[in-house]
């Protein structure tokens, strides 16, 4: 796991330590790996020696808790193997499930790990409920909480957790792990991932997924050269395809966000403010997005228009 290697050395050095904290906190924007850590973490505590391991997923005292699907179709689509839509939140009757299942010693070895993904994403009763665990926790059972903003939670939880930080990976870091997890894509899209995912893996391929090397490029020339005859942003209309589903359309947004971002490293002051106004619209209309039923093409344009604002010239801002 590139990048990691920090927490790794934090984790089996408590291992071989003798003394394991019963809770953990994996704390750092999202897309970093750290569910992914979480997992492998888990593994190497639950393994006994002697003892045929199965894999994680299969695993009797490795227990994940997410969001359920979001309906029955949704479940449908998960047993099928499919893509499917997540609740926004764990249930408190997911927690108290789990805990039922604590009552019980570990099946194949002597500890059993539970992992929540994410700590974010529990409702205000799961918490109180998980608290009672955190405080208590049944013996040999630890507890590994993903969580992409820790503040976010509550004081009596990260008090009870030791707190591992996960940071952005380096640009190198991130060529090797795309190399690694996605091998087949062409420079360009590696290229504009990288640029986009601000050290992040798991941002960088879901940009790649959505195949937005070429939106990218033309989102580039829009903020460095404006757009005065409208040409570049019907370039970007047709980058973008004629229905872009929601998820093209948030990776879009995050994509020019992030063009914005990079465009500060070169400007002057007063193009600095321009960037920074189109910087703002943008994060309010990614917040919107993903509830208001806004028209593909529009966004779009809309999209393309705030880029040109931030533009260099007062031609290319207009």
């Amino acid at each position: 796991m590139i990048g990691h290697e920090q927490a790794w050395a934090a984790w089996r050095a408590a291992m071989a330590g003798g003394r394991m904290h019963h809770a953990w906190l994996l704390a750092g924007r999202e897309g970093l790996g750290k569910a992914s850590f979480a997992v492998a973490a888990a593994a190497e505590l639950v393994a006994e020696p002697g003892v045929s391991q199965p894999a994680p997923e299969h695993h009797p005292d490795i227990h994940v808790l997410i969001p359920l699907p979001n309906n029955d179709d949704e479940a449908k689509k998960k047993d099928d193997g499919k893509p499917y839509q997540k609740k926004r939140s764990i249930s408190v009757d997911q927690i108290r499930a789990m805990q039922r299942r604590l009552v019980t010693r570990p099946t194949l070895g002597a500890r059993r790990a539970v992992i929540i993904d994410c700590a974010d994403q529990l409702e205000k009763s799961a918490v109180n409920a998980l608290l009672k665990s955190l405080e208590e926790p049944p013996q040999g059972t630890f507890f590994l909480l993903v969580a992409h903003q820790p503040g976010r939670l509550l004081p009596t939880i990260r008090s009870r957790c030791l707190v591992v930080r996960f940071h952005p990976l380096e640009v190198d870091q991130m060529a090797r792990a795309l190399g690694q997890l996605a091998p087949e894509l062409d420079d360009q899209t590696r290229s504009a991932a990288i640029a986009v995912a601000a050290g992040s893996p798991g941002a960088a391929l879901s940009f790649a997924e959505q195949d937005l090397g070429m939106v990218f490029h033309v989102m580039r020339q829009l903020a460095h050269d404006g757009d005065p005859d409208f040409a570049l942003r019907g370039r970007l209309a047709e980058a973008m395809g004629a229905r872009p589903d929601r998820e093209r359309q948030l990776a879009a947004l995050e994509a020019a966000r992030m063009v914005l971002v990079q465009a500060l490293a070169s400007s002057d002051d007063r193009t600095r403010l321009r960037i920074a106004e189109a910087h703002a619209k943008l994060v309010t209309l990614a917040a919107q997005a993903p509830t208001y039923n806004y028209d593909a093409g529009l966004l779009v344009l809309e999209i393309g228009g705030l880029l040109a604002s931030a533009a260099r010239t007062r031609e290319g801002a207009s």
